[in-house]
């Protein structure tokens, strides 16, 4: 029966992590189209975050509260009874959760707060402003290099040694940047490139997040650590929020409010859960080749609801930046 079970398990897992990675990835591609439609009606980056934040801000409070139910819920012996030593296992491995997490310091929750207003309060905001100049394909193209930037800062703060792969990954990549903006049309247009400014800045602060988190997570765990930093970034984009507009949240026509709510539980916590779920069941790498779908995805999304166009130029730009992101990604 175990050998069975186990059998199941492995030919069934693998494409469960692949389908989750999948969905979050076009999911997460349709945020920026979300974006682009929204500021078709008058409303500012930083109300349309506000909105984003405020509506998931109540499932991350939940996901909070349920991961952390074992410290207010009574224990259940009886079904340690019925499931005997299975449940003996789960039972060890939340000891030693539980026994990780009592060791966590003020230090610690002070790291996981930097790096939730670094990771989505300030990533974020930088992403929504640089929106306003550039297309849907152009931001997630742009967004797409972060994991370069990952190995970028991993050699240049912790020393870690660049292989000759990543050096030609990030010669691809980069090229492939050059290639997309050296066209005419990106050439004659100065908010374009004060949009790729910003959203290379998003970017950039989104890959120290990642290299910071990579060492705070096991302190956390995953599901806890992303509930706890997306709940501080939310508050920080609603003090931004309070602090540059005192007037109310709620002037806004409705369709405002339909894409805030759009863009908080499908670009926000749907896939967030989903991509936390297919790494871990599948692998950073395999998710990483899944997730390759995202700019590609986002192009179609652009052409249908936006009429973006994509040149010639533009597609062979492309296709280097995702080489070279999937060489990097895909290394190990």
């Amino acid at each position: 029966m175990t050998t069975k079970s186990a059998s199941v398990t492995t030919s069934i897992n693998p494409l469960l992590g692949i389908i989750a990675v999948f969905f979050s990835a076009l999911l997460f591609s349709a945020k920026a189209v979300m974006i682009k439609l929204a500021f078709r009606y008058p409303v500012d980056p930083v109300s349309l975050l506000c909105l984003r934040m405020v509506f998931s801000l109540p499932f991350f409070v939940g996901v909070a509260l349920y991961v952390n139910r074992k410290t207010w819920l009574p224990k259940l012996p009886l079904l340690g009874r019925e499931l005997g030593g299975v449940t003996e296992k789960t039972n060890l491995a939340e000891n030693a959760e539980s026994e990780s997490q009592s060791r966590l310091t003020l230090t610690d929750y002070g790291k996981l707060a930097g790096l939730g207003i670094l990771g989505y309060y300030a990533a974020s905001i930088l992403d929504f402003w640089g929106l306003q100049y550039v297309s849907a394909g152009l931001e997630r193209l742009i967004l797409f290099v972060y994991p370069t930037l990952v190995v970028v800062i991993s050699w240049s703060v912790f020393k870690k040694p660049i292989g000759r792969t990543e050096v030609f990954a990030l010669v691809l990549t980069y090229a492939g940047m050059l290639v997309v903006f050296s066209g005419q049309s990106f050439l004659k247009q100065t908010n374009i490139w004060m949009g790729a400014f910003l959203i290379f800045g998003s970017a950039l602060t989104y890959a120290i997040y990642l290299v910071g988190s990579g060492r705070m997570i096991p302190r956390f765990g995953a599901v806890r650590f992303n509930a706890y930093a997306m709940i501080v970034s939310s508050f920080a984009v609603i003090l931004h929020y309070l602090i540059s507009y005192p007037e109310s949240l709620w002037h806004f026509p409705a369709q405002v409010y339909y894409y805030g709510m759009a863009l908080a539980i499908f670009s926000t916590v749907i896939p967030t859960f989903l991509v936390t779920a297919g790494i871990k069941i599948i692998g950073a790498g395999r998710a990483a080749i899944v997730a390759s779908i995202g700019p590609v995805s986002t192009i179609v999304l652009g052409y249908f609801f936006l009429n973006e166009t994509v040149e010639l130029r533009e597609g062979i730009g492309t296709v280097l930046v995702l080489a070279g992101v999937l060489l990097v990604s895909t290394k190990k």
